[in-house]
């Protein structure tokens, strides 16, 4: 299926939690989801005091008004923010249950199972305590389905196997629409090379659709 990039003059559907997330039909998307237990509650409501603080001092409120910014100030947020948040995610806080194989081997058979019905799924990378894919979603398939399915199923069949109960994700997901092939590739090599980024030898897994690579 070829790449369509985002379009910023077609419908585009703005919904927020905690994080923004943009909807458009036909898209591609690069998604983060993590364990619930990946970044120490203090580490996390430090990286929000920055981030928020920032946001302030730069005339906005939320990420949602990222887009008034120049280009410098929007690259130099990411540089702060995005890169230390995954940065804090890599340091291999909480029980990095993803790093036990046969937790892993549950999510893969969870991200597959729609591959080339429900979605197209590009690069992925499951690291011990969070996940990366680009994905593209069915035109009868939405992303929030998506990611509830990879999320709820494989909850309840790591949770099944370890004889454990309560909440295995964060709740929320980091989502981005892919902008440009040259922003497709970029997060091609961001999947592919955080294992090593991360100073992995073990633990992970990445992959190209249903092509697994470990």
């Amino acid at each position: 299926m070829p790449f369509v990039p985002y379009n910023p003059f077609a419908e585009t559907h703005i919904h927020r939690q905690n994080l923004p997330h943009w909807r458009q039909w036909g898209t591609t998307y690069f998604v983060t989801t993590r364990l619930a237990d990946s970044i120490p509650t203090t580490l996390a409501a430090e990286w929000r005091r920055k981030r928020d603080a920032w946001l302030q001092a730069h005339g906005i409120r939320t990420t949602e008004d990222l887009p008034r910014l120049t280009d410098d100030e929007r690259h130099e947020y990411h540089r702060e923010f995005t890169h230390q948040f995954h940065q804090l995610l890599d340091a291999g806080h909480g029980e990095c249950l993803l790093a036990r194989p046969a937790c892993a081997d549950l999510l893969i058979a969870r991200l597959l199972a729609g591959h080339s019905t429900a979605y197209q799924l590009d690069a992925w990378c499951i690291m011990p305590n969070h996940l990366h894919a680009l994905v593209e979603p069915a035109k009868h398939s939405t992303l929030g389905e998506i990611i509830r399915h990879w999320k709820g199923g494989s909850a309840h069949d790591i949770n099944k196997a370890l004889h454990r109960t309560g909440p295995l994700w964060q709740r929320e997901p980091f989502d981005h629409i892919v902008r440009s092939e040259a922003q497709l590739q970029h997060f091609r090599r961001y999947i592919a090379e955080n294992p090593q980024a991360a100073g992995l030898r073990e633990g992970f897994v990445v992959g190209m659709g249903d092509e697994v690579r470990q």
